[in-house]
Parts: structure tokens; C-alpha cells; sequence
């Protein structure tokens, strides 16, 4: 059976969250009685969480436990009898998958103090990836 966009994304966003205040998968996995085998398969949406779980999750990692559902809005959702509902909000942009790099990044960012400095460090980057947009369309021209 696939895995469930939903829960990918709420693992997702738990995987985030855990490496963001840097607690590893086993330690988490102490806190709440799990193994780290458990938080994996919850991270990788291969388990689904429960809402008293999340709850838990969610005062642990000192976040709303709306944290883990940011960026699903207008995502359809598949009902049990396998067909798709369509959300409220229509074209929202599904959030991405967050590997080791992003999180550095992001730690390195929240070092940074200062509004103006970071205000310009992600001028820089969005000029960056923009650049490399437009030397990989020049190339495929």
C-alpha cells in the first residue's frame, strides 16, 4: 500500500522539528517509549501517528501541533474508500522533503542576528538559485 502524502508530510515536519532543537531519533524515541526503529517509520510516513501521539511530539519539540500540518493546506486527501477529496484551498504548493543540508542550513540561519544581514543572506541565495535557473535553461537551449 502507498504511503499516505499526509503522513509524509507530517514525518516530515516532525524529522524537521527534531533535528531543528537536535535530538536524535533514539532520544525522542525515550522520551515517549518508542524505539528509534518507530520514529523512523513515523518520519518516513510509513506509520501513521495518532493525535494524542502528535500531541505528545508537539509539546516535546515545543511547537503547535499545527507545526506538523504547515503547508498542506489545498492538498487533496484520499479517503478510505480510496477516492480523492479535494481541499478547500485549491493549488497550494506541497512543502518539500527536508534532508541533512536544508537543516544545516537552516541551524547556520538562526545563528545569524540581525534582520538586515538576514534579510540579505536569502536575497543572496534566491539570486543564487535564480542564476542557476537561468544557466540551465541557456544550457538546454
Amino acid at each position: 500500500m502507498p504511503k499516505n502524502p499526509v503522513d509524509v508530510h507530517v514525518g516530515n515536519r516532525l524529522k524537521l522539528r527534531r533535528a531543528l532543537v537536535g535530538m536524535s531519533q533514539d532520544r525522542l524515541g525515550q522520551i515517549v517509549g518508542l524505539t528509534f526503529q518507530q520514529i523512523q517509520k513515523y518520519e518516513k510516513g510509513a506509520n501513521r501517528i495518532g493525535a494524542s501521539r502528535l500531541y505528545q511530539f508537539a509539546t516535546i519539540l515545543d511547537v503547535p501541533p499545527a507545526y506538523f500540518f504547515e503547508g498542506l493546506e489545498g492538498q487533496p486527501v484520499i479517503a478510505r474508500n480510496g477516492t480523492t477529496l479535494q481541499a478547500a484551498v485549491p493549488d497550494a504548493i506541497p512543502a518539500p522533503a527536508f534532508g541533512r543540508e536544508d537543516v544545516d542550513l537552516l541551524r547556520a540561519f538562526h545563528l545569524v542576528r540581525g534582520p538586515a544581514l538576514r534579510r540579505r543572506l536569502i536575497d543572496l541565495v534566491r539570486a543564487m538559485a535564480e542564476a542557476a535557473d537561468a544557466d540551465t535553461e541557456t544550457r538546454a537551449a
